[in-house]
């Protein structure tokens, strides 16, 4: 079992949060918003390149710590519309280059079979490059076998406008939609399979939810980290775990 790990050897205040952690609940499904990588460039003096090669090497340790942890579907806000429409067009090439590497070697290191992971992309992928998009399709096929894990990457996506497509197909396929349930609704999303978010994490100190899932948000804890992303330890991730297990959950009760 992924969960049954040794504690590891650090000090006091990490073997004790550590075994916190494993006392606790684990959320089901993180949310990850992986700001800084820019911020992260002008700060060490390095080109966006390297930023965004820190942060695609960042963002394959995070989820193996999460594995680790226990936590079963994670969603990663990769590319927002805004990001899309309004960034250059270079540097949005590398920022899908990094993408479609990371899901290829989702499938050649294996990753993918091993730890029995659906991996699905949620967005406007009709304003990604063609690559990216068989990609996409190629690592969406492979692990459509597998249910015990989920990753799902938001490429080119935006919350409202996700909200809009689902209801401009629900007025076209009913006729009646005055008794319409939430459950009903969700099958009208990108991913209707995709369950709510239990925690979003996002880095650089910004405090705020940029258009991320807004729906699956509606009762997420949230943990904001001062860190760039490409400077996220694990032990920021077990802060923000324990974080979420300190709060109590209401769910508006």
């Amino acid at each position: 079992m992924l969960e049954k790990l040794t504690t590891p050897l650090y000090p006091v205040y990490e073997r004790l949060l550590w075994r916190q952690i494993r006392e606790g609940p684990i959320p089901n499904h993180v949310g990850i918003i992986p700001d800084g990588n820019r911020r992260w460039a002008r700060s060490n003096n390095s080109s966006v390149n390297e930023a965004y090669m820190m942060g695609y090497k960042k963002l394959k340790s995070v989820l193996i710590w999460l594995l680790e942890l226990g936590v079963k579907n994670v969603t990663v806000f990769a590319l927002s519309t805004e990001n899309c429409t309004r960034r250059s067009r270079s540097e949005l090439d590398l920022v899908m280059n990094y993408i479609k590497r990371g899901l290829e070697e989702l499938l050649t290191e294996e990753f993918v079979d091993k730890f029995k992971i659906k991996v699905r992309a949620i967005g406007k992928l009709e304003m990604v490059s063609q690559d990216l998009r068989k990609t996409v399709e190629v690592v969406t096929e492979r692990s459509s076998k597998y249910s015990e894990r989920k990753l799902t990457l938001a490429i080119c996506y935006g919350g409202r406008q996700e909200i809009l497509d689902a209801v401009s197909r629900l007025v076209r396929e009913r006729k009646d939609i005055s008794s319409i349930t939430e459950d009903e609704f969700r099958k009208y999303f990108y991913d209707n399979e995709l369950s709510d978010i239990d925690l979003v994490i996002r880095t650089s100190g910004e405090m705020r939810i940029s258009n991320f899932l807004l729906w699956h948000l509606a009762y997420s804890e949230l943990f904001f980290c001062e860190a760039y992303w490409p400077d996220f330890r694990k032990i920021d991730l077990w802060r923000a775990i324990r974080a979420y297990q300190r709060r109590v959950r209401r769910f508006g009760a």
